[in-house]
């Protein structure tokens, strides 16, 4: 009866095809836009993963998320470095800095600064130049992205000069970072010199990265810190999910990118439930025929849900496939966020079965409520 089943589905191409399209579709739609999603939540917390030498980030009790700075004394520093499991703490400067390029124009900037001694929370990549070259007066670092940004279509080039906080600024290297949630350009300055690119401020300091001993548990750590300095202390994955949880419960990101997956969810239903029902009535005379022969209602719902399981099972593959052609294509793209973990073609594959089993239900009910007597009428 299998058999049979599929010769009953690929008989009418045109139908067939029909169905597949609308599966394929939906598929698309949804494990492209759940992708684009998942970076964009990536890309909140895309600065904490660049930052991978410390185990441990503390900050002050009430901040929420990565860009919501509240400085620190620093006499913090020196608190945390006394803590018992500590290996090594350091300061870290994030702000948001206005730079005036050479031509006059102005752009916002993300400044990150990094300890002077140990430049920790330096990129992991250097495309042009050395780090080293950050020791020199007055020199930054700058992300590949944004060195395209404001300088679009012109050949890598260092030692190009603009001015932040009337100060002079010597960009002397590029390095690859991930994309940024605000889209600014990202530099890297030694912290003595990142805080006099920004309006001064009484405190500046605005996390401490902190490095746990061998051995001993970064929970273990955590707690420690809190209970003897009162500052908050997370670890990096720690950090990176609250910074994640914020964004998903304070903004309109979830909402957004969850219409257009119900509407591919939706179109899919629409499309392949239409289809497939006329399918089925075109069909009703040969399920008449094999009822009238004796076979079982359950064998008859069986033959509709293997049709669905098959035309889901193909315009999943092709869905998701082109999905993945569309992220390889933007691969490297300085504005868009695509990142398909298995979580993305789970969701999508209970998505399709979902649409494909309501595509089949209006057909099954057709099926069972068949009369075999309707394969002896004109």
């Amino acid at each position: 009866m299998h058999w049979v089943a599929l010769k009953m589905l690929m008989g009418d191409r045109l139908k067939y095809l029909g169905i597949i399209f609308g599966v394929a579709f939906a598929a698309l739609l949804i494990a492209q836009q759940s992708a684009i999603f998942r970076g964009v939540m990536q890309m909140t917390a895309s600065r904490i993963a660049d930052v991978a030498e410390p185990d441990i980030w503390v900050m002050n009790r009430t901040v929420q998320h990565i860009d919501d700075i509240q400085p620190l004394s620093e006499n913090a520093l020196y608190r945390v470095r006394g803590v018992s499991g500590v290996a090594w703490a350091a300061r870290f400067y994030k702000s948001q800095a206005r730079a005036r390029l050479a031509d006059g124009n102005f752009q916002q900037m993300t400044l990150l600064g990094l300890d002077d001694a140990t430049l920790v929370g330096a990129p992991r990549q250097m495309l042009l130049g050395s780090l080293d070259d950050l020791r020199q007066p007055d020199a930054v670092v700058m992300d590949e992205a944004g060195y395209a940004h404001l300088w679009p279509d012109e050949p890598r080039a260092l030692g190009r000069i603009f001015e932040m906080n009337d100060r002079r600024a010597v960009l002397v290297g590029i390095c690859k970072a991930s994309l940024s949630f605000e889209g600014f350009p990202i530099l890297y300055a030694r912290y003595s010199q990142a805080v006099l690119y920004a309006p001064s401020e009484r405190k500046v300091l605005s996390f401490i990265l902190v490095k746990g001993q061998d051995g001993v548990p970064v929970a273990e750590v955590c707690q420690r810190i809190r209970e003897q300095t009162g500052l908050k202390a997370l670890s990096r994955d720690e950090f990176a999910w609250t910074t994640i949880a914020y964004y998903w419960e304070k903004t309109g990101i979830p909402l957004n990118f969850g219409i257009t997956v119900l509407l591919g969810f939706l179109v899919g239903v629409a499309i392949a439930g239409q289809t497939f029902y006329t399918f089925t009535l075109e069909n009703l005379k040969q399920f008449g025929a094999l009822k009238a022969m004796g076979l079982s209602n359950t064998r008859l719902v069986g033959m509709i849900l293997l049709q669905a399981l098959v035309v889901g099972s193909i315009g999943y593959g092709l869905g998701v496939g082109l999905a993945a052609l569309f992220g390889e294509l933007t691969h490297g793209s300085a504005k868009l966020a695509f990142f398909m973990p298995w979580q993305v073609l789970l969701v999508t594959a209970g998505a399709v079965l979902a649409i494909v089993m309501l595509a089949s239900l209006l057909s099954i009910r057709r099926v069972l409520v068949l009369e075999p007597a309707i394969v002896f009428r004109g």
